[in-house]
């Protein structure tokens, strides 16, 4: 049976709640929508006194122990929504870790380093912060608990409720089975919370959101949404090493099949984040952004930082690339949806933090004037988008909307086309450019490493030493991530027979490869002699959801893991 969805024992009822506006995902567009709920209120209240209506119940649900220990990005965090949102923010102690001072970009080949003269116009970030996501998000929970807003860690929502067409809320999960589904000492039930206005904030590839779409067709006539996978490490540096409010870009080595780039920020206290990103759409089989990420810390460039350094910390997650053409529909009765569950990332700039801030902030509006009407229907909601396309979020996702399209096509290829779009708007030769399923685009080992010896030394770790070189359950343990591991298994395995007498022989089984935790493995099967079958460690996963987009035959489904499950990022 589907994980989250099996019987309730006899005489167990849930409970419910209700609500004005229910928020799904305790993320930068969930919180901020929150928060400018309760602005529009207290700006109201301020301009005519008399008023008695009370401010709109509020609720937060998110599926991590924490807020932030899920939030995983870059990050470079252009401020402009925050300065709408809180214009007080540096009074209020909003925590950047450094105002970026300078930028640069460079070009690596195996062993040297071409520094652009120029800084590309999208690689500029002067007047942007660079920031740990996760402290962000933890400090927008504290705003918003403190204007009353009612957020709740630690709970999964797995299952939309409906009335027809319309969104009336949704189910929590249930707490407390275990393996096999059964109730365990300590069960409990899921809730029935129902609401006005439901707002689908859940981040990349929203579990929740990507069965409603599917129910209601709202990629209909859409590109297909496709990602990238990122990984990065927190390093201690040398003491006086260190110049913090430096951003740096690289391409070029290590990736050599697959487009991607890194990122540098220096940090105060002699501190680093280094990472790496890798379009999904790539047709290597043998990808692993960790191996890659171990690699680039072999460069002499990246090496000259960090030698006699030390990881603090790792984590890996999804991003939204597909941009404008990708983007779902936003709204319908009693729902709409914001930030990267909806695509909204800029990844020419590898900035999404914003653009889900203000898109959260504009459902805020949206859901406002519902209230007020009385009216959640989709007739009413669909000023949301109008919201949308009059904004930034439309002015610079469009700009981009063919961009990760065109990279797709290799870094040399693609040049004089993206020269081409920075020149016609985002254009380019020509508009609306097609993006492919990403797990479609996987081709046989054979295929794409015709040159064995190549293929053994493009997959070669360097060797760890558990101090600035890891293998990947070292890396896990880093993330803090926790299951408990009596529980049902959230990655559902559609059909194990693939795995064995295709995928395995085939494609080497990427999954074991691409996942960045260690979650997938292949070991002698105990009853086909010669042959291997897919075991799943799932209380390794980090919840990046690769294996849900780039499995060449979309075999595992990720769904959604007993609340409070999963990595506790603190610093990244």
């Amino acid at each position: 049976m589907k994980n989250n969805f099996f019987p309730l024992p006899e005489g167990v009822q849930r409970e419910e709640m209700e609500t004005d506006v229910l928020i799904v995902g305790g993320g930068a567009a969930g919180l901020s929508c929150a928060l400018e709920i309760a602005n529009i209120y207290e700006k109201k209240k301020a301009a005519d006194p008399s008023m008695t209506a009370e401010m709109p119940t509020i609720m937060v649900l998110e599926k991590a122990s924490e807020i932030g220990a899920h939030s995983f990005s870059g990050a470079v965090m252009n401020p402009s929504a925050l300065k709408e949102l809180l214009p007080n923010y540096l009074e209020l102690g909003f925590p950047f870790e450094s105002e970026v001072k300078e930028d640069e970009v460079h070009y690596l080949t195996k062993t040297g380093n071409l520094k652009l003269p120029v800084t590309p116009p999208p690689f500029k970030n002067h007047g942007n912060y660079i920031v740990s996501l996760s402290k962000v998000n933890r400090w927008l929970g504290q705003q918003c608990e403190q204007k009353g807003i009612m957020v709740f860690p630690g709970f999964a929502a797995v299952e939309v409720l409906y009335d027809g067409d319309t969104v009336v809320g949704v189910r929590t999960g249930d707490k407390g089975r275990d393996k096999d589904g059964n109730p365990k000492a300590n069960f409990e039930p899921g809730l029935l919370i129902k609401s006005k206005i439901t707002v689908f904030a859940e981040g990349t590839r929203g579990s929740l959101f990507r069965d409603h779409a599917k129910k209601l067709k709202l990629y209909e006539g859409k590109n297909p949404d496709v990602y990238e996978e990122g990984v990065k490490e927190i390093i201690q540096c040398r003491p006086g090493s260190i110049k913090p409010g430096k951003v740096i870009h690289t391409l070029g080595f290590p990736l050599n099949k697959s487009i991607g780039g890194t990122f540098i920020y220096t940090l105060p206290g002699d501190k680093i984040i280094i990472g790496i990103v890798a379009y999904l759409d790539t047709k290597d089989p043998l990808l692993d952004p960790h191996r890659e990420l171990q690699k680039l810390k072999t460069h002499p460039f990246v090496m000259e930082m960090i030698k006699d350094g030390k990881i603090l910390a790792y984590g890996g997650k999804t991003l939204p690339a597909g941009g404008w053409y990708s983007m779902p529909k936003l709204y319908g009765a009693g729902w709409m949806v914001c930030g990267d569950t909806a695509s909204m990332v800029d990844v020419q700039k590898l900035k999404g933090i914003h653009l889900a801030m203000k898109s959260g902030m504009l459902a805020a509006e949206t859901a406002m004037d519902a209230l007020a009407k009385g009216d959640f229907t989709s007739s009413t909601l669909a000023s949301f988008d109008t919201k949308i396309q009059e904004s930034f979020v439309k002015k610079e996702l469009y700009r981009v909307r063919n961009f990760h399209q065109t990279l797709s096509k290799g870094i040399l290829n693609s040049l004089p086309l993206i020269g081409l779009q920075e020149i016609t708007g985002g254009r380019g030769l020509f508009d609306n450019m097609k993006s492919h399923v990403d797990a479609k685009e996987t081709k046989p080992v054979d295929e794409v490493w015709p040159n064995k010896a190549e293929m053994e030394e493009s997959i070669q770790l360097p060797k760890p030493d558990g101090i600035l070189f890891m293998d990947k359950l070292s890396s896990v343990y880093l993330t803090g991530t926790m299951h408990d591991e009596d529980s049902p298994n959230h990655l559902l395995l559609q059909n194990g027979d693939i795995c064995r007498t295709v995928c395995e022989p085939k494609y080497k089984s990427p999954c074991t490869i691409f996942c960045p935790a260690a979650v997938y493995e292949m070991i002698p099967s105990s009853e086909y002699s010669g042959q291997k079958e897919l075991k799943i460690n799932y209380t390794n996963c980090i919840h990046c959801k690769t294996c849900d987009i780039k499995c060449p035959f979309e075999n595992i489904d990720w769904t959604t893991p007993e609340g409070a499950g999963g990595p506790k990022y603190t610093e990244v």
